[in-house]
């Protein structure tokens, strides 16, 4: 068994090179949210020096709140926007000498995909015109993951190590008290559950199946690198293979 773990970078905090040494792929702040050229391209380093994929991490332009304000845009617009944050990604991978293999919505984008089939098809759409052999990761059992199937794209379902999940699969709302997991142990419980019996129990007590292509690891947390290691070391006792 094997399972992909995945953390966003580029988005200012001091964990990034140290969180690339253990994880499989890299999810890299294009400009709209976060991060910057330089940025882009210091992580675009990092991840090859350390092998780990690497991927976009499109935002709504949204600097002012890191991506997290909900916003009711035209699908062409966020199209255009969405093309726009993967070409200055490709370019800077490429002159790199490397390639961009996925991408990850970040934040409300991702989040209003996973339930918007407009927003969905548009990021799809974006995906599939820049290239059609980029992976699109998206939240397990999501409306971005069926608009991706749709466009004929890979499509990667992705789990949360440290969110709580309501009955219907989606993510509890960060603006609600009991959105993240308190504990490494409760964390690293759901996440074994996740991966390898394919359910997650729900904030109501209903277990929930998912599927667990690749985990993500918020590398912003205050114990981000320790539960990174807690993580590996769990799913090494488990025989779990990291690897994108």
């Amino acid at each position: 068994m094997s399972v992909d773990l995945n953390a966003d970078l580029g988005e200012g905090c001091a964990n990034d090179e140290a969180l690339l040494q253990l994880v499989s792929s890299a999810n890299i702040a294009c400009g709209f949210h976060a991060g910057d050229a330089q940025t882009m391209q210091q992580s675009v380093r990092w991840a090859l020096k350390y092998d780990v994929a690497i991927g976009a991490h499109p935002s709504f332009p949204d600097r002012e709140n890191f991506g997290r304000t909900a916003m009711q845009l035209p699908p062409e617009t966020v199209y255009a926007q969405v093309v726009y944050q993967l070409g200055a990604l490709a370019a800077i991978t490429r002159a790199e000498g490397a390639k961009m293999v996925h991408v990850k919505p970040h934040g409300m984008l991702y989040n209003q995909a996973a339930t918007d089939t407009q927003l969905a098809d548009a990021i799809a759409r974006a995906v599939c015109d820049v290239d059609p052999t980029l992976r699109l990761v998206g939240l397990a059992g999501s409306e971005l993951i069926r608009a991706g199937e749709r466009y004929g794209l890979a499509t990667r379902q992705e789990v949360f190590a440290d969110r709580r999940y309501l009955s219907n699969g989606s993510l509890v709302p960060r603006s609600q008290p009991d959105a993240m997991i308190d504990t490494d142990e409760q964390a690293l419980e759901q996440t074994l559950a996740m991966v390898q019996q394919q359910k997650v129990l729900s904030r109501e007590g209903v277990w929930v199946p998912v599927q667990a292509d690749t985990v993500c690891l918020h590398g912003d947390g205050e114990h981000a690198l320790t539960f990174a290691k807690k993580l590996r070391e769990a799913f090494g006792e488990q025989g779990i293979e990291i690897r994108s």
